[in-house]
């Protein structure tokens, strides 16, 4: 998402009011931190807050409703598939490219910073750069997008509607009035108005694991996030709201039913299903088959043209890492830099501990235009003490 479209965004939900709601700090949610993500939080003196506190803030989920301005400090890829409800992104990698977002915000504006969950250091890292830029309200959620999306909807971009719509992978819900639903609408969406909500809520699956994305007229729609909150409260456990809405999906030229000539979905160039040397693709640019390469992993199978790179910092990597892997804390290099350090004749598979900074090391040869014709990078969560590890694969994007 370009900057400008964010700071449009953002000046017209009118976030540049000040104040904030009355501090909360927990100590016990912080004290579930990481070592190295708590000594962040006591470097730069950070108040944390939990689950219910974000809730509050974000209202009604929209960013005119929101209180604070909630940052999301993970990769652009991992933000545009899930995110908390009305947040913006500044990814730490990408700090002074991404700040100008806040260019016109108010220093005592409340700004709530989270990552990946209690171990991802990018948090509190964003809010060390946010307060010596001279922001002075800043907090972080320790627990993150992980606790968020277990506990509620997600925000997601055009490219997950996209994909949705494309595969017939989940139940897409129109929740502006229905006249405006028969003028123009996403093809394959049902029409449930959110002021006719509990006269159609028969109309919802039986299934409440069913992929559900709701959408409306934009970033300042609240009917989304009235269907969806609606529906976790019904205890539906996959419920997302795309709020850039039918906006967005216009002004990026896909399929509308108010179109004469339906748009032509280009039939793509049958991916490749392995690299040269063997490695299972996955369905994400730069990704392995996670599935597969977690198998290989926990089987202790893994081909011996694969060298596994950890990405993470060494004290990270001394606790735990996949048995094999090296480390190369790619951070702390230039693409050259880091291109020249990995094992040569190797199939390269980045891996971290939430697969951020894994697709970080990956675009960042890409970026540069170098050979990683086999390098790529697993998408996963995983927490490994020693060679004893749990791993959780991640959904691909698309």
């Amino acid at each position: 998402m370009k900057t400008s479209k964010f700071l449009a965004s953002i000046a017209m939900a009118g976030l540049l009011t000040t104040g904030s709601l009355a501090n909360t700090s927990d100590t016990k949610l912080i004290n579930k931190a990481s070592p190295k993500v708590q000594s962040l939080i006591n470097k730069y003196n950070l108040n944390s807050v939990d689950f219910n506190y974000v809730k509050k803030v974000i209202g009604k989920g929209t960013r005119s409703s929101a209180k604070a301005i909630l940052i999301d400090a993970r990769p652009e890829a991992k933000y545009k598939k899930s995110t908390i409800p009305s947040s913006i992104n500044i990814p730490d990698t990408k700090f002074d490219e991404y700040i100008t977002l806040l260019k016109d915000i108010p220093k005592d504006k409340e700004l709530i910073i989270y990552c990946g969950g209690y171990k991802c250091a990018k948090s509190p890292k964003v809010a060390g750069m946010l307060i010596k830029k001279g922001f002075t309200n800043v907090k972080v959620y320790p627990a993150g997008e992980p606790e968020w999306i277990n506990k509620s909807y997600k925000e997601v971009s055009s490219v997950v509607l996209k994909s949705a719509y494309e595969n017939n992978s989940a139940l897409i819900v129109d929740a502006r009035p229905y006249k405006k639903f028969l003028q123009e609408t996403v093809p394959g969406a049902i029409s449930i108005p959110d002021t006719k909500l509990d006269k159609y809520i028969g109309r919802f699956p039986i299934n409440k694991d069913e992929k559900i994305i709701v959408f409306c007229g934009g970033y300042k729609c609240a009917k989304s996030h009235i269907v969806a909150n609606k529906l976790i409260s019904l205890d539906y456990k996959n419920v997302s709201v795309y709020s850039a809405g039918l906006p967005a999906w216009k002004k990026e030229n896909l399929p509308t039913t108010a179109q004469s000539k339906k748009t032509e979905i280009k039939n793509e160039v049958k991916k490749k299903l392995f690299s040269n040397n063997g490695l299972k693709l996955g369905v994400d640019e730069g990704s392995v088959d996670g599935e597969w390469f977690k198998k290989l992993l926990l089987d202790k199978k893994v081909p011996e043209y694969v060298q596994i790179v950890d990405v993470t910092a060494a004290d990270e990597f001394k606790l735990g890492h996949l048995n094999g892997a090296v480390n190369i804390e790619a951070a702390n290099f230039k693409a050259g830099e880091l291109l020249a350090k990995l094992p040569k004749n190797k199939t390269i598979v980045f891996n971290c501990t939430a697969g951020g900074r894994s697709i970080e090391a990956w675009a960042k040869l890409k970026d540069a235009k170098l050979d990683i014709s086999e390098i790529f990078y697993f998408d996963a969560n995983i927490d490994c003490k020693g060679n004893d590890c749990k791993i959780e694969v991640n959904e691909p994007l698309d």
